[in-house]
C-alpha cells in the first residue's frame, strides 16, 4: 500500500470533571486525511480546507507528530499529506488532536502497523504540545482508541479504555475562538483541598457510572468545581445552556475541552433534540453565530476508509 485515506473523529476532552485525564470520541464531525508514502525524504503538507493552517512540518500539528514517528522508524521515509478539516480549529472539539492522531495512524497503517496504539498516542502528543504548549492526551487517546478513555498517567503513558454506555451527545459550537493555550493560562495554580476532594469524588463517580452503565451516577458526577467556574466566563450563554438543558432532561455536560463548544449528554434521542432546540434559542437571542451537532460516541477512533 502506498496511499491511505482516513477519517479522524472530533473528541470531547475533560468530560467536565476529568481535566486532562478523560476524553470521548464523537461520530460527528470528523476530519479527512490522505497520506502517501514517498521516495522523497521529508514531509509535504497540503490543505484542502479554508483554514489556512501552516504547511511547514515543524509548524503543523500533524507534521510534528509524523516527525516523532519517523524518528523511531529505522529506515529513511517520506510522506505526502493532504488534510481536509471539518473540525474547526479552536472549537474545543479536538481539532489539533484529530490532525495529529490521524496522521500517525495513517502512517502506521502504511508501515504495516509496526507501532502500538500507545506509541501513536505518544507521537501525536507532540502535536498537542505545539498547539497548546503542553503534552496532553485526553483528546489524542479517544481519537486513536475510540470510545471513552482514562489517562491514568502521561509519564509513563498509561491509558485505560472505558466501557461507556450508549448516550446521545448534543454539541453547540459558538462561532468564537478560545485558544487552548490562553484558556490554560487563566486557570488557578493552587486549589483548596476541599475542592480537590470533591473533584476526585466526581471523577471516580463518572468512571464508575460509565462502567456500571449507571445513568443517574453519571448525571450526579458531571460536576466541575475547579476548572469550569474559571473557563466558563469566556463562553457567553454557558450558564443558561447548562441550567436549561438539565431542566429539559439532559444528564449533564459542560465545556468541551477548553471551549467554546458546550456539550450535553442525554440518555434518550428525543431529549438530545430538545437540548439542541434550547441551545439554538439561547445563541440566537445572544446574537452569536453557532453550529450544533447531535451525535453519539465513536467507538472506532481513527478509521481507514480507503487504501491502495
Amino acid at each position: 500500500m502506498k496511499t491511505v485515506k482516513i477519517i479522524a473523529p472530533a473528541t470531547i476532552a475533560n468530560l467536565v470533571c476529568g481535566f486532562d485525564i478523560l476524553g470521548m470520541a464523537l461520530n460527528e464531525p470528523q476530519d479527512e486525511m490522505t497520506l502517501s508514502l514517498s521516495d522523497q525524504p521529508g514531509i509535504r503538507i497540503t490543505h484542502a480546507d479554508e483554514y489556512d493552517l501552516p504547511v511547514l512540518p515543524l509548524q503543523n500539528v500533524a507534521g510534528v507528530a509524523l516527525l516523532a514517528l519517523m524518528e523511531e522508524y529505522d529506515k529513511p521515509i517520506g510522506f505526502d499529506l493532504i488534510i481536509d478539516k471539518h473540525i474547526k480549529p479552536g472549537s474545543g472539539l479536538g481539532s489539533s488532536a484529530a490532525s495529529a492522531a490521524g496522521a500517525v495512524a495513517a502512517a502506521n497503517h502504511l508501515l504495516q502497523n509496526i507501532f502500538s496504539n500507545e506509541d501513536l498516542v505518544r507521537f501525536a502528543m507532540n502535536g498537542e504540545k505545539l498547539a497548546s504548549g503542553v503534552k496532553h492526551a485526553d483528546n489524542i487517546s479517544p481519537c486513536i482508541y475510540g470510545g471513552v478513555t482514562l489517562i491514568r498517567s502521561i509519564f509513563p503513558l498509561d491509558i485505560i479504555p472505558l466501557d461507556a454506555p450508549h448516550v446521545f451527545v448534543t454539541v453547540v459550537h459558538p462561532q468564537i475562538e478560545v485558544r487552548t493555550s490562553d484558556s490554560r493560562q487563566i486557570l488557578r495554580k493552587e486549589i483548596l483541598l476541599k475542592d480537590a476532594i470533591k473533584q476526585w469524588g466526581n471523577i471516580a463517580g463518572l468512571v464508575a457510572g460509565f462502567m456500571k452503565k449507571d445513568y443517574e451516577l453519571i448525571s450526579r458526577s458531571l460536576e466541575d468545581v475547579i476548572v469550569e467556574p474559571v473557563r466558563s466566563i469566556l463562553i457567553p450563554g454557558f450558564d443558561e445552556v447548562k441550567i436549561r438543558c438539565k431542566e429539559a432532561g439532559a444528564l449533564g455536560g459542560g465545556i468541551s475541552g477548553s471551549g467554546p463548544s458546550i456539550f450535553m449528554l442525554s440518555k434518550e434521542e428525543n431529549t438530545s433534540q430538545k437540548v439542541e432546540v434550547i441551545m439554538k434559542d439561547i445563541f440566537e437571542k445572544i446574537g452569536i453565530d453557532y453550529k450544533t451537532y447531535i451525535t453519539t460516541i465513536n467507538y472506532e477512533g481513527v478509521k481507514i476508509i480507503e487504501s491502495k
